[in-house]
């Protein structure tokens, strides 16, 4: 396992500017980086400092800091730093190097999909017993959010800013055509393409669309009745089974008709969020983490509806985890801080009421605040409903580098109209070739 990890870091270091799923963005919180849990200044001598990484930028980076903020106010004896670290895979990379010459921080958060690979690197403490002397039980949190928690018979990791891909839609456009929200992909063809608005040879409004990611597709490949990998995790599950052909050459049909815009892989989640709110698209598939932001932006009756199916309903869920390394000098200060954050009411909870991230223990499911807050805005209160479907099949440690093999195989589909038998069957190959090592 440690080759592969190396192997892992190489691919990592490459194409760190990629990012699993969005997130992101632009923003830091002006704290300079530090590590490996220091102690504090000497005016604030007796002080415990606990360094914390994260990938929030803009406005879910300040909601962050105010996060920190609150923590620090409450805590005479406890000082977290917060850093941004950019990017998802940025932050991984930096968080590998930092490992790597024994300066890491003492908490990270870490984009789900990475922490197998860090828990098979024994870097990560094991939570259990943090867990069982706070009184907290693994029963208290989200079903559907806990898929990448436990490794190794050791809970590593505690969900944190999670999401799942969800349909965003503009509900005036469709009730002036007399058009439905769609619930399948045919209803999804149907609608999409009445919607679409052509003047010469150029479209004014198209009918869908969604940022450049391997969410989405992913997502579409369940739905068809397919996993991403099959059971032995020896190649992929949806190659013979034609679930793969079967969601590109969907979504090509819709792109042909310009039913589906399908944006440049830079800035794509900026790109289709702006059309969205423009009117230049009628629905989007984007995370759940974008429904606080644009429910302030939009000015036409927005909803959300769970993401349409093909044979089953099926979403993976994202975002991010929790966790603390391993090598940790304030391990004691870094558990207080992450108990503080996942189960204290002024914690996490005001985090998630102002980004828009799923609630991720039952306590904040029940608690007054969220109840009101999806009385006055369903569209959240669909979300979390969603959570029913949620599946991850691409769970692996090898899905850091396949992820960027999958993202060649979506680029010359959908941008370069490459032959999709052909493409997929490459993809296959190179995907057991890396699953083989």
């Amino acid at each position: 396992m440690k080759s592969k990890w190396y192997s892992l870091l190489s691919v990592i270091l490459l194409f760190s500017l990629l990012a699993a799923c969005s997130g992101g963005g632009s923003g830091e919180t002006g704290e300079a980086p530090g590590g490996g849990g220091t102690e504090a200044p000497s005016g604030d001598k007796g002080k415990t400092t606990v360094q914390f990484w994260h990938s929030l930028g803009g406005k879910n980076g300040e909601y962050m800091d105010a996060l920190i903020q609150r923590f620090n106010a409450s805590h005479e004896d406890i000082e977290v730093v917060g850093t941004f670290q950019g990017s998802y895979d940025e932050t991984v990379t930096k968080l590998q190097q930092a490992i790597a010459s024994g300066t890491g921080p003492d908490v990270s958060m870490l984009e789900r999909a990475y922490v197998q690979m860090f828990a098979d690197s024994d870097v990560l403490e094991d939570l259990t017993p943090y867990l069982e002397g706070s009184g907290i039980s693994v029963d208290d949190f989200t079903p559907g959010l806990m898929g990448h928690s436990t490794f190794n018979d050791q809970l590593v990791s505690l969900p944190l800013n999670r999401s799942t891909p969800i349909l965003h839609v503009n509900k005036t456009l469709l009730d002036e055509l007399g058009l439905q929200i769609p619930t399948t992909w045919e209803e999804m063809k149907e609608v999409a393409n009445a919607l679409v608005v052509k003047e010469g040879s150029e479209y004014k409004r198209y009918g869908v669309t969604m940022p450049y990611d391997t969410w989405y597709p992913i997502a579409m490949i369940s739905q068809a009745g397919g996993t991403f990998f099959n059971d032995d995790h020896s190649s992929i599950g949806f190659g013979d089974n034609g679930a793969g052909a079967k969601m590109f050459a969907y979504l090509k049909d819709l792109q042909s008709t310009g039913a589906l815009y399908y944006p440049p892989a830079q800035d794509s989640g900026n790109i289709v969020n702006s059309m969205f709110v423009e009117g230049k698209v009628g629905m989007m598939y984007q995370s759940t983490g974008s429904i606080g932001g644009l429910s302030s932006t939009v000015d036409f009756d927005y909803v959300t509806a769970f993401l349409p199916k093909d044979e089953v309903y099926a979403n993976p869920t994202g975002g991010a985890n929790v966790t603390m390394l391993s090598s940790s000098k304030n391990k004691e200060a870094a558990w207080e801080f992450i108990r503080w954050m996942e189960m204290e009411e002024e914690g996490g909870l005001e985090f998630i009421l102002q980004s828009g991230y799923l609630p991720f223990t039952k306590k904040m499911v029940e608690s007054e605040k969220m109840q009101a807050l999806w009385a006055k805005e369903p569209n959240r209160k669909v979300a979390y409903d969603q959570l029913e479907f949620a599946v991850d099949t691409n769970k692996d440690v090898a899905w850091p580098e396949i992820m960027h093999e999958f993202f060649s195989a979506i680029e010359a589909i959908m941008y370069d109209s490459k032959d999709i038998p052909a493409t997929l069957d490459t993809f296959k190959k190179e995907t057991e070739r890396i699953l083989a090592q």
